[in-house]
């Protein structure tokens, strides 16, 4: 992902870095993160912004970006505190459960002079809510989402996990949305939270409508994604794959939609894309996997 070219759009994911601890194995991930290395493999400048320990995993991480391609240019390190990471249970149809430790490193987001620099220069971001579960990160957040020019598109994935979300947030966050992204789990909660009536095509409307949204991006799992713009509907019912895990897959799905979206690509071309990127990463083990070439191609 090294920049070798023009016209590639500037991109970044804020939030969590964290390492998926399997069993015996440990696979640096967390969805901002999973969704830059997505999005620089499809032909973006992409940038993680995080906060890392000074401890052996910050270390690893920093390597095992920079291994990947990516720049960490705007991972900042904190001393006192652990590099984030979480225990992951795959069940055997390759879904992901994840236990979270509190007080960790990407709780106090600390963003530097470059990155804020790197703000006026983006052309989409992408946040989540569970950096937001510490005061010290949302704060952090929501400056620097306040800080891109106007027209950078704001990319909201939803990522409720535990109980590290809150009406509060998940509302001040859709306020500031562009393209909002949640799965077939989070629907469900957002609807009680929201009032949402109908189908979830008529619930992502009401969403598009309340929050002046641009797109709502609704992913299946194994029965594929619902694509909801003003305008326009795209409901595609996945592709068949050799299920190893779903760990960075909705990720790698939101990095296709951010580039789609940015490019003017049709509902259409964008969930066709999207769900071949997202099956093929279902069938890796963890979310940081290189794409064939054929993908990469966006």
């Amino acid at each position: 992902m090294t920049d070798t070219g023009i016209n590639r759009p500037v991109i970044a994911g804020i939030g969590e870095i964290l390492w998926d601890v399997i069993g015996d194995s440990e696979k640096l991930g967390g969805a901002p993160i999973n969704f830059a290395y997505h999005a620089g493999q499809l032909g973006a400048r992409a940038h993680a912004v995080s906060t890392i320990g000074t401890d052996r995993r910050g270390a690893a991480a920093l390597q095992t970006l920079k291994n990947a391609g990516m720049t960490t240019d705007h991972i900042t390190e904190i001393k006192g505190v652990p590099t984030g990471y979480v225990t992951a249970d795959v069940a055997k149809d390759g879904v992901a459960t994840y236990d979270f430790p509190d007080n960790v490193a990407w709780d106090q987001i600390r963003i530097e002079a470059a990155t804020m620099d790197l703000a006026v220069k983006l052309e989409a971001i992408c946040f989540g809510s569970l950096a937001q579960r510490s005061q010290v990160s949302r704060k952090a957040i929501h400056h620097y989402l306040a800080s891109v020019k106007p027209g950078t598109l704001k990319i909201f994935d939803l990522n409720i996990r535990q109980n590290f979300y809150s009406k509060m947030i998940i509302r001040d966050s859709l306020k500031l949305t562009d393209i909002l992204k949640l799965n077939d789990d989070e629907i469900k909660i957002l609807a009680d939270l929201e009032d949402l009536h109908g189908d979830t095509g008529q619930q992502l409307r009401q969403l598009i409508d309340n929050y002046d949204l641009r797109l709502a991006v609704l992913t299946r799992g194994g029965n594929g994604s619902l694509l909801v713009s003003t305008q326009s509907v795209s409901d595609h019912p996945g592709f068949k794959t050799d299920m190893v895990d779903t760990i960075g897959a909705g990720d790698s799905f939101t990095a296709v939609t951010a580039l789609g979206v940015l490019k003017g690509y049709s509902l259409q071309a964008i969930n066709e894309h999207a769900n071949r990127v997202a099956a093929f990463v279902c069938s890796q083990k963890g979310a940081i996997v290189p794409l064939p070439e054929e993908f990469q191609q966006w």
